[in-house]
């Protein structure tokens, strides 16, 4: 069940309205957003799901917002790229039917970026608001890792861009958790989001310093750095007796469009395995054997197939080749084909992000980049499955712009928390089902779905309740259910200025009413 915050979330993003739906790691940010779409589709709404890199979109069965938004690689958007866009009519038929643009792991996206979207939104939809009319969804927390700066000085942060002020997201800020257990780690986080990591905090993490896992005990290494994975994970695999297996990564489609493909996947060019090979899986199988972050080990070859046991229970799978593709216009630009693993004895902190782990053991002695300690040690669900090998002065720093930007969007959330009602699942009849009509479900009586409607649309639209419809107003629609904008004006004190800014979300409610309930009434009687 979700909870209240999860709830309201699901009534703001209901309300066609664009979002910042944010929290710390294990808040539900992702279970919010599956349901949302599952939601928003159930309407007949399109809806977009990306990601800001390939890694956080093969976690929500995505794809990356470069790939679907057509820019790319590209970090202007001049004349030329625009005329040669505008040509592509998959890319603006795209751009077109989308009624909704998920953008999951925001922190990582650079301002500039946004701002070239919001630019072609607008041009593709032919459409001056902002993103060109698309309710766009943001999703993230900022704490985590920032955007790789092009300019080292300046961190371009997505919440700077002039796209993301204009767009003025209204923010769902989620704050229970459901990852971590209250053993010390969970207060340390919280702790180290509101800049307050005292003495007690930094005690705990020392208790964990220099720990070693037990013996014969195989938990997940995070580093920060590639070479040090690598290194780790090459001494590991030469350890192992037995003979070795190589699996070349394949590629159709130009050079070009290969390599940004294959940078983008965690899928290695060159996989060198053994058996006993601790790996991980880099994809989602979609009839769910595996999911992407799933961890086992080679257990022995078949046909030239490895066979690898889940490390949660042991089951055994054959793993075949994955083919990872870049399709534009409905045609595919690139494939490249690997075996969707790699090994696993040890992974980089920024590979890890969006992970869960039980264990893990941590090195935080080259942190280089602000959140870096952060997500490494918010990965774990417990205290006493970390192990921390070394931490810098790097390691525990949050980036300082964060946490001012953290005060505001927590204050805009907890206003609009008290004007927003819990969104309500409802099965209904089978003429609509899974129906939610403006803002509100079709749930019991009309009055209480038009009191719905009324607490989301006001909260949307930055106005009091009382504006849209007063309560007496309400219970008489629910008595006459009018139909049509005719009988909607013979309600007292609902008008033509009201009929034109509210009456069509109100007929659809009413409407839909009539329907369920044994056809339209006749001149709202």
């Amino acid at each position: 069940m979700p909870t209240m915050r999860q709830a309201q979330a699901m009534t703001v993003m209901m309300s066609n309205r664009s979002v910042f739906l944010t929290g710390a790691p294990g808040s539900g940010k992702s279970f919010v957003l599956g349901k949302f779409v599952r939601n928003a589709e159930a309407r007949g709404l399109r809806v977009a799901v990306t990601a800001s890199t390939g890694i956080a979109a093969t976690h929500i069965g995505g794809t990356t917002i470069h790939s679907w938004s057509g820019i790319g690689i590209r970090e202007t958007l001049e004349a030329k790229d625009l005329a040669a866009l505008s040509k592509r009519g998959q890319l603006v038929s795209r751009y077109q039917a989308t009624d909704v643009l998920v953008i999951d792991e925001i922190s990582m996206l650079p301002g500039w970026f946004l701002d070239l979207l919001d630019f072609l939104s607008k041009v593709l939809r032919g459409d001056t608001r902002p993103f060109g009319g698309l309710q766009v969804v943001l999703v993230g927390d900022m704490f985590q890792l920032p955007p790789v700066a092009r300019n080292s000085n300046n961190q371009e942060f997505a919440h700077h861009s002039a796209a993301w002020k204009e767009l003025d997201p209204l923010v769902c800020y989620l704050d229970e958790q459901h990852r971590q257990r209250k053993d010390g780690l969970l207060e340390v986080l919280e702790a180290m989001r509101k800049g307050e990591l005292n003495d007690e905090c930094v005690a705990l993490l020392n208790s964990r310093l220099h720990r070693r896992p037990p013996e014969g005990v195989e938990v997940t290494r995070l580093y920060s750095h590639n070479v040090n994975v690598d290194t780790i994970n090459h001494q590991r695999l030469a350890m192992l007796e037995g003979a070795l297996e190589r699996f070349e990564m394949r590629s159709n489609g130009p050079a070009s469009a290969v390599d940004q493909l294959s940078k983008r996947i965690l899928a290695p060019q060159l996989l060198d395995l053994k058996v006993g090979a601790e790996v991980m899986f880099v994809a989602n199988d979609p009839s769910r054997a595996f999911v992407n972050g799933s961890r086992g080990r080679v257990i022995r070859f078949q046909d030239g197939r490895p066979i690898v046991a889940l490390s949660d229970g042991g089951r055994a799978i054959t793993v075949s080749p994955y083919s990872w593709q870049n399709i534009e216009d409905d045609k595919v630009r690139a494939e490249v084909i690997q075996l969707p693993l790699r090994l696993a004895w040890a992974i980089t902190i920024h590979k890890s992000q969006g992970m869960s782990i039980d264990s893990a053991e941590i090195d935080l002695s080259r942190s280089f980049t602000p959140g870096m300690g952060y997500v490494a040690l918010s990965r774990l669900r417990s205290l006493d499955g970390l192990y921390i090998a070394g931490m810098n002065a790097m390691a525990l720093r949050l980036h300082p712009q964060i946490f001012e930007l953290d005060e505001v969007v927590r204050s805009a959330s907890d206003d609009l928390a008290k004007e927003t009602p819990d969104y309500i699942e409802t099965a209904v009849s089978s003429v609509e089902s899974v129906t939610v009509i403006g803002k509100a479900p079709i749930e019991g009586g009309l009055f209480d779905a038009l009191k719905a409607w009324r607490g989301s649309r006001a909260a949307a639209g930055g106005i009091p309740s009382y504006y849209i419809a007063h309560n007496s107003q309400l219970k008489e629609i629910a008595e006459k259910v009018p139909v049509d904008e005719a009988a909607l004006l013979k309600i007292k004190g609902i008008g033509p200025v009201k009929v034109a800014s509210f009456g069509e979300e109100i007929l659809s409610l009413t409407r839909a009413y009539a329907l369920r309930t044994g056809g339209p009434a006749k001149n709202g009687e």
